[in-house]
């Protein structure tokens, strides 16, 4: 019954008209800035901060404020994913593998609303696991250390195999040149340069911004420079731009099992939003079977990492707000934004200002509304970017790609060596290399050295550790599984071909 009354506390502090305002505003900007390559909710969120100080808002506006373009830029990463085949940020590389697909049989429409209301799904069932499990489900963050988040990532690494059609090696291939790439750069411990060749600018590592935008966009303008003929357009569209009845319910399971799955993951500190959207689209490929046609348009293989993104995204404020622990890069930043108010999250911060908490929470209801409100009637003028002759799109992807990558460091280095990425990208797109892979594997790898790192410190050495913990034991176990149950098919299917033969 506390629960319920703190909520419609909640909601009586998310319906002040200057709440229902910067919702309103902080949806449509982030979906814009979703939309655009390279910026992403770390770099919204950064760049209003310093405006919602500026004009004085509360800290309970203040805070919707960022929420709500951190849902909007969920929402938005989408549409370029889709449209384009270039993920704006992590979280919307899974949604290239079908989404991009989808569009260029002329279901654009079709694919943009089935991602809307997949998305409105993933946020809403978060929003109602934040308000009835947050303080239960931060207690079983605690419970994961750094070797446990070793293993999970082991595990993320492993299923990548099983993700992209039917060619695991070449998968498994692109993850270890992914989790190479996250090797380069000083090494943080000890000082060392690793890989970067005596070149001053590989010193800080290759930026997410640079690799992702090469090997997303530039391989991809270098491919429609490879079709671009006077005249011609990037895909047709069919009339329809809604999804249907039909559509809705082949999808719905799918968003039920990647809503959990991305709310579980979301409030794992570090990497829960990628190993969301990478496991709930290993998963859904595996239910489906011989059924299923993904990476070639399934809605399935859409509806899957789009559901699970929002949820896990929501889901990421649990340990912010719970435990003063950042959920995921962008919550780090609204801790920052916190910090400006003299407001320490925690646990005390749920007795002490109720208000500003359960505001929070209840925005994120009201925001998702007005989010699938804006998005659902502008899925056609979305698609009709597709429309748009492809000698016109190669130089505008081309200019916003650029200052993409500008605005993170004004560097000329990260230009000319987003440019030689993405020639390198196109080369493998051509040899039916997963380019998915090399970013999961980018992203991953990191993460897995610093929590090696940890937990090594921790055992001073001992690699026993790894294999200590009830939770890392089960880990481990499922990876061994996954990794023996392909063989075992394999071997399985050769001796009834040998069988038959005979």
């Amino acid at each position: 019954m506390d629960t319920l009354n703190f909520l419609g506390l909640g909601f009586e502090v998310a319906l002040r008209p200057l709440n229902l305002l910067v919702a309103l505003a902080g949806s449509l900007i982030g979906t814009v800035v979703g939309l655009l390559p390279g910026l992403g909710p770390v770099n919204g969120i950064a760049l209003l901060i310093p405006v919602a100080f500026a004009l004085g808002l509360p800290p309970d506006s203040a805070l919707i404020l960022l929420a709500a373009v951190y849902l909007g830029c969920e929402y938005g990463g989408r549409i370029s994913s889709i449209l384009l085949n270039i993920p704006g940020e992590a979280g919307a590389v899974m949604s290239t593998l079908d989404g991009f697909p989808l569009a260029q049989q002329g279901k654009a429409g079709i694919a943009l609303s089935i991602s809307a209301w997949s998305s409105f799904l993933g946020t809403f069932s978060a929003a109602i696991g934040f308000v009835l499990f947050a303080p239960l489900l931060a207690k079983w963050a605690i419970a994961f250390g750094p070797s446990e988040y070793f293993a999970l990532m082991v595990f993320a690494i492993v299923c990548l195999g099983g993700m992209v059609g039917d060619k695991p090696l070449k998968t498994l291939m692109a993850a270890m040149l992914g989790l190479f790439l996250s090797a380069v750069g000083i090494d943080g411990s000890t000082g060392t340069y690793r890989f970067t060749f005596g070149t001053l600018g590989l010193s800080d590592g290759i930026q997410f911004v640079v690799l992702v935008l090469g090997l997303f966009s530039v391989s991809e303008i270098l491919t429609l420079m490879e079709k671009t003929e006077i005249g011609s357009k990037l895909a047709s569209t069919t009339g329809r731009k809604l999804f249907n009845l039909k559509e809705v319910s082949f999808v719905w399971w799918t968003n039920v099992r990647s809503a959990l799955t991305g709310f579980l993951f979301g409030i794992l500190p570090g990497a829960g939003l990628l190993i969301a959207t990478a496991l709930s689209y290993s998963n859904e490929k595996r239910i489906a079977g011989e059924s299923g046609k993904f990476g070639e348009g399934d809605l399935r293989g859409l509806a899957a990492p789009e559901t699970a993104n929002s949820a896990a995204a929501t889901g990421s404020m649990v340990p912010m707000l719970t435990l003063g622990v950042p959920g995921s890069g962008t919550t780090a930043v609204m801790m920052g934004a916190l910090a400006l108010y003299n407001i320490t999250p925690g646990p005390l911060l749920f007795q002490q200002q109720p208000d500003m908490v359960w505001g929070l929470i209840a925005s994120l209801f009201i925001a998702n509304i007005m989010l699938l409100v804006l998005n659902i009637p502008m899925v056609g003028v979305f698609a009709r970017i597709l429309l748009v002759p492809t000698w016109v799109l190669v130089p505008f992807i081309t200019i916003i790609t650029m200052l993409g990558v500008w605005s993170v460091h004004s560097s000329p280095f990260d230009l000319l060596l987003m440019v030689g990425i993405g020639v390198v990208g196109y080369i493998l797109r051509k040899l039916d290399f997963p380019l998915s892979a090399i970013l999961l594997g980018f992203v991953l790898g990191g993460l897995m050295e610093d929590n090696l790192r940890r937990a090594l410190s921790i055992s001073d050495g001992d690699i026993a550790i790894l294999f200590a913990s009830p939770i890392s034991k089960v880990v481990w176990a499922v990876i061994l599984v996954m990794v023996l149950l392909p063989i075992w098919r394999s071997y399985k299917r050769l001796q009834t071909r040998k069988r038959a033969e005979a």
